[in-house]
């Protein structure tokens, strides 16, 4: 029969592993950087040689880059699920901004569910602590800062579900709405009512999860971001009537 004896895993195998399961979990960040080969080494604890070899093996899976000068990187690419064509495509097209909303509203109901259910104490606190700082930044009037804090809030709610698919596809979209590639989140929070309105939705979130509230905090979700599409829907339309109404008036003035 073709036995071998067992041997003990390979040191540089057992570093490939762990940092495998950091970037698979998120923990490790597209573009985050790794901490310097000797601290490194240390904090794994094993031999600087052994930890050479479990990079080497990282990045010839493509999932570590060497940045000359600069260190050992997450590589970016990990971070982006849709071709550069098909973002150009996306920032086009209305359809696929309330494509993006209605597959945001189911998939971050269901995340805010598992998050009341499955999150730890740490998960809860850090969302917690979000919504603490989104309405700090509200009563500052920074929407730039209570947009990004409103982004961080909702990635929060989908590390707390545990679930590393919904995470790295959420992850992903959430950098292109960042980017404004969907639409332009400050916008949004530069109209007094509408920043009112968005926090109260993000309290209402907050409150269920800390309940541990599953159906309340996928109903509280789900609102949200249905308040959001409603938004979205009203300003196309003012800006329709806008571009109608100076049509209209060149028309009569003769500028037309």
């Amino acid at each position: 029969m073709p036995f071998r004896p067992v041997q003990s895993e390979k040191l540089s195998s057992a570093v490939v592993r762990q940092i495998e399961e950091l970037i698979l979990r998120g923990i490790l960040r597209p573009g985050e950087r790794l901490p310097a080969e000797r601290e490194l080494s240390d904090r794994l604890g094993v031999s600087r040689p052994s930890l050479r070899e479990a990079v080497a093996d990282l990045q010839a899976q493509g999932l570590l880059e060497t940045r000359a000068g600069a260190g050992i990187f997450v590589t970016e690419v990990l971070g982006s699920a849709f071709s550069d064509a098909l973002i150009q495509l996306f920032s086009k097209h209305d359809e696929a901004v309330f494509d993006y909303l209605s597959f945001r509203r189911d998939m971050e109901g269901l995340a805010a569910e598992r998050a009341a259910l499955h999150g730890t104490p740490s998960d809860l606190k850090v969302i917690d602590a979000l919504f603490e700082k989104m309405a700090a930044a509200h009563q500052k009037r920074n929407p730039a800062e209570e947009a990004r804090l409103d982004a961080d809030f909702h990635l929060a709610i989908i590390e707390a579900s545990h679930n590393v698919i919904m995470l790295h596809m959420m992850r992903s979209m959430y950098q292109l709405l960042r980017e404004g590639v969907f639409y332009n989140r400050s916008v949004m929070f530069k109209q007094r009512t509408t920043r009112e309105a968005l926090l109260e939705q993000h309290r209402a979130i907050n409150t269920a999860l800390q309940a541990r509230d599953a159906s309340a905090a996928k109903a509280a979700v789900q609102a949200h971001l249905g308040y959001v599409e409603a938004a979205l829907i009203a300003d196309r339309k003012a800006m329709r009537d806008e571009d109608v109404a100076r049509q209209r008036f060149d028309r009569v003035t003769g500028r037309g």
